[in-house]
């Protein structure tokens, strides 16, 4: 019988991992090209275990026939599996296999994969949530404990900076609170005709009107303008990626802006492919976006000296940015893309 050595096995891991990022979301899988290659292996690993088990809860398994009884036991399963992976370093499941081992890595355990997957279980269960702290809770889980997840990679080999740290873990968090907020905006049409959710407690879904959608925006941008001011922070190892994910998030507000609320009842808004370009080149440049909107002083869309506009063409209106300095253009390794991983990324 022929074997084969663990090295082996976690490479393979790795690429099923890499598999899920490029199948499931171009925008994300693009954004992680610009981190250099051991951020991105451990950025992929953690988006394939949440994708997985997002596909538990909707999607796949429902399809396949698994009732919710059904879908709660696997998901168990697989929080069960994770964490048996994270405390012995294996796991039959190779995507649980990967992101145990980012983990173990990066170093955080059920800390932060149980929060997450609480929020996954909430959604089994109708959702109609009464106030903001349960909105809070399941934010936390379901997208800031990702961010950190994705830090702990990103700090990974840095000089010990408690203060750079908390600031980061603070940034993190709101980065991925404002994902998973305009993701609520964006996916209104389906939570509220087909699966009959509700997640933001102060806007009703039958009186959903530009007051809501702006209240909604406001602390999206709250949280964007928060997030933005630490990737300067970030090693250029993932600097680059951080704000084109930001920049990306940051056009869908403005976009979610200017369409009217009643038209979010019934259109998943989308930042065009061209657009999505235009923002993943000046990441790479050095761009670093800041936050507009009404919460930032501002009315969305604001042009000025510093703002970055699509091409001809598409469906955006430009959206304001400012230069990173002359030392957030330099790598900081050789594992830093270069202009030619820039070009692919964006062919």
């Amino acid at each position: 019988m022929t074997t084969t050595g663990l090295a082996l096995y976690d490479r393979t891991a790795e690429r099923g991992s890499a598999q899920v990022i490029a199948a499931y979301s171009t925008s994300f899988g693009l954004a992680s090209r610009l981190c250099s290659a051991p951020v991105r292996t451990h950025v992929a690993a953690v988006y394939a275990l949440v994708r997985i088990a997002d596909e538990v809860v909707d999607g796949p398994a429902a399809q396949a026939g698994l009732d919710v009884a059904q879908r709660r036991a696997v998901l168990d399963g697989l929080e069960a599996e994770t964490e048996r992976a994270m405390a012995t370093g294996y796991s039959a499941n190779l995507v649980v296999h990967a992101f145990a081992t980012t983990a173990r890595a990066t170093g955080f355990g059920p800390e932060l994969t149980r929060p997450f997957f609480a929020s996954m279980r909430r959604d089994l269960d109708p959702v109609r949530f009464a106030d903001r702290a349960e909105l809070d809770e399941y934010v936390h889980g379901s997208a800031e404990v990702v961010g950190l997840m994705c830090l702990r990679a990103f700090l990974l080999g840095l000089p010990e900076d408690p203060e750079r740290d908390r600031r980061c873990e603070d940034g993190a968090r709101h980065l991925g609170a404002a994902f998973q907020k305009v993701n609520f905006l964006r996916d209104l049409a389906e939570d509220v005709q087909a699966l009959g959710r509700s997640y933001l407690p102060d806007v009703p879904a039958d009186g959903f009107d530009e007051e809501a959608k702006h209240r909604v925006l406001d602390d999206i941008d709250h949280d964007l303008a928060i997030a933005v001011r630490v990737i300067p922070e970030l090693p250029s190892s993932s600097r680059r990626a951080v704000a084109a994910a930001a920049a990306l998030f940051g056009a869908l507000s403005a976009k979610l802006r200017r369409t009217p609320a009643e038209e979010l009842l019934t259109t998943r808004i989308r930042v065009s492919t061209p657009r999505k370009l235009v923002l993943l080149a000046g990441a790479y440049a050095g761009v670093v976006p800041r936050a507009a909107g009404r919460a930032g002083g501002e009315p969305a869309g604001a042009g000025g000296p510093a703002d970055v506009h699509e091409h001809a063409g598409t469906d955006e209106h430009g959206d304001a940015v400012e230069p990173a300095s002359a030392e957030e253009h330099e790598h900081a390794n050789a594992d830093t893309p270069s202009p030619v991983d820039a070009r692919k990324a964006l062919a």
